[in-house]
């Protein structure tokens, strides 16, 4: 077990049990680009936009729980996963699939009812193309990948849905960026991990044979269609000057950490893209918000 493996590990065993089956740090970034989705639309109030974002947090850690609950079996193969609380037993899959509901029921009523039948349906649906879809996939084929990146390039348009009624061209290229700019991130993973991906038998691209290189390559080709995908909201005239430097030096900052690990595929490089991988998306979102006052752009 790596250093990393075990820290995670550690980690699962210290925590609550009920809080790890959320998930945090993946709730936590649900939470901040659904708050960013909203904060986009014209005539937002920030108190209406964490609203909107905890109510689809909501649903996301329904999705989250119901994933564990189908992938027990394989999560007690897996040393970053053995310590979760359905493999140990702390939680019992009854307890767990009651969490499950109540949470997703509370996110997706909570939308409809506070906020609009859009953003409720399509937290319904990626909540389904999660659970139904994407996990089942992951013992099948590779392209679970992409699959799972739409579900996980969906909060800002959940948020966005939620304040304005509609999907809006912000939210359309909120949508791009992040799908484009999990491949890197996920690849990057799934190669340190794959050993454990293969005794779980899950279809990731590092782990099937005859692989090397495969994950390197891919993740360095979404990283050169990352550039000017995230240069979408300048060409559409959503943003600024600022919004566009920045982004730039951000996805150029990606791509090289992308083709170093394409270049040569080992821990090192793949930590260290994973490390700017977590940097960009707060980075970019930073920009988004200030954009405007730099620019004296309005949206």
């Amino acid at each position: 077990m790596n250093s990393t493996t075990q820290g995670l590990a550690q980690e699962q065993a210290t925590q609550n049990p009920w809080l790890v089956l959320l998930r945090p740090r993946i709730a936590v970034m649900v939470t901040i680009m659904a708050v960013l989705g909203a904060a986009v639309v014209p005539g937002f109030t920030w108190g209406l936009a964490i609203e909107a974002a905890l109510l689809i947090t909501l649903v996301t850690g329904s999705a989250s729980i119901l994933n564990q609950v189908l992938e027990r079996d394989t999560d007690a193969l897996m040393e970053r996963t053995k310590l979760r609380p359905l493999v140990t037993g702390e939680v019992s899959v009854s307890a767990a699939l009651v969490y499950a509901v109540v949470l997703g029921v509370l996110g997706v009523a909570g939308l409809a009812l506070r906020f609009n039948l859009l953003s409720a349906l399509l937290s319904l649906a990626t909540l389904v193309g999660y659970v139904a879809i994407y996990t089942p996939m992951k013992r099948v084929s590779t392209t679970n990948t992409v699959v799972g990146a739409i579900a996980g390039a969906a909060p800002p348009v959940l948020g966005y849905a939620a304040l304005a009624g509609d999907i809006g061209p912000w939210a359309w290229c909120m949508f791009a960026v992040i799908f484009a700019w999990q491949f890197p991130h996920f690849f990057a993973i799934a190669w340190i991990y794959r050993e454990d991906y293969r005794r779980a038998g899950h279809r990731m691209l590092p782990s099937i044979e005859n692989s090397d290189g495969l994950a390197g390559r891919h993740g360095a080709y979404y990283a050169i269609a990352l550039v000017p995908v995230a240069l979408m909201p300048i060409t559409s005239g959503l943003a600024g000057w600022a919004y566009g430097i920045g982004v730039t030096i951000l996805s150029l900052v990606y791509l090289a950490a992308s083709i170093r690990f394409a270049l040569h595929e080992d821990h090192r490089r793949a930590r260290a893209l994973v490390l700017v991988s977590l940097v960009y998306l707060p980075l970019w979102a930073v920009l988004i918000l200030i954009d405007p006052f730099l620019t004296g752009s309005v949206r």
